[in-house]
């Protein structure tokens, strides 16, 4: 089983010094696009909570960083994150290559605006 981790710097901390300034940049990227987001451990990684919900969350693994769950969003954006795709409802970003900090945050920002307008 995992670690268990009470926050999300423990979480981050657990990782060797290459991959914690990776994760510590997409948790900026998505932390700058959620106002008034709150930060939490769920299902063993990090998340950034929207009005009590999940907005996104985020995990290291040893090849990649991953966000969960992206659902469908927008044409053009979705045309930049097919590369990405690993599943359904999620994108994988290997170590190995330049990863897309402003796509992060454009992606977080459309899950915001749907989450939004999912609960009016």
């Amino acid at each position: 089983m995992a670690a268990k981790f009470e926050t999300v710097d423990e979480y981050i901390a657990s990782f060797p010094e290459d991959v914690q300034r990776i994760l510590t940049k997409v948790r900026k990227a998505i932390r700058s696009n959620v106002p008034g987001g709150e930060e939490k451990i769920r299902y063993g990684m990090p998340a950034v909570m929207l009005g009590g919900r999940y907005a996104v969350h985020f995990a290291g693994w040893k090849h990649h960083v991953g966000l969960y769950p992206v659902p469908r969003l927008d044409e053009a954006l979705e045309a930049e994150l097919a590369p990405h795709r690993a599943a359904k409802d999620s994108v994988n970003f290997p170590y190995a290559k330049p990863i897309p900090y402003e796509l992060i945050g454009r992606v977080t920002a459309s899950i915001v605006k749907l989450r939004g307008e999912g609960s009016e």
